[in-house]
């Protein structure tokens, strides 16, 4: 028996569900950490600095377990018709996408080798990494460099899907989203 994604073409609703999570977080953390960088130092910019690094985590979680559904759920295959070097520059966006989204939490958690507590949403500090300037400035680094590849990936895949949909029509956004019935109505497709 073939596994279920192959048998439909989709991802499992698991995965869809995985994915738009990332995608919620991707589109909250952004923002966050943008004004979060442009408020004066204080009472604000701690909060928004502990709301940051939560989503930060949170999405080092979720991409944690989107990499173990996938490790045991195969990608449905690709539309027909694309092109061999689409599918591979599509494969290597895809795990360069998953890379960047677990490098930048923990270079945002070693950033608190300054000595400041980490924190999750104010419930619970994560564990305090021993003092090491060097460790948080070169984390810092890394961090702020690594956000425009985040824009970068997060662009690319964003534009491949509007060429699928717009261009190809080739019906590949329907693999990520849950089966439409005639009405455009979420259920079974007829």
């Amino acid at each position: 028996m073939q596994h279920p994604t192959i048998e439909t073409g989709r991802y499992t609703l698991t995965a869809q569900a995985l994915h738009w999570l990332t995608v919620l977080l991707i589109l909250m953390i952004l923002p966050v950490g943008w004004v979060m960088m442009s408020l004066p130092t204080g009472p604000q910019q701690t909060w928004m600095l502990v709301l940051h690094r939560s989503l930060g985590v949170t999405i080092f979680a979720v991409v944690v377990a989107r990499l173990a559904w996938r490790s045991t759920h195969p990608a449905p295959p690709s539309p027909s018709g694309a092109p061999r070097v689409t599918e591979l520059i599509s494969q290597v966006t895809h795990w360069l996408l998953y890379a960047l989204l677990l490098f930048m939490p923990v270079t945002g958690y070693l950033q608190s080798a300054d000595g400041r507590p980490m924190s999750y949403l104010g419930l619970f500090n994560l564990p305090k990494l021993p003092k090491d300037k060097a460790l948080g400035d070169a984390a810092n680094v890394f961090h702020h460099r690594g956000q425009w590849g985040l824009y970068t990936l997060v662009g690319l895949h964003v534009g491949a899907t509007v060429w699928h949909v717009a261009i190809r029509r080739d019906g590949l956004l329907s693999r990520m989203i849950p089966p439409q019935d005639q009405s455009g109505s979420f259920g079974d497709a007829q």
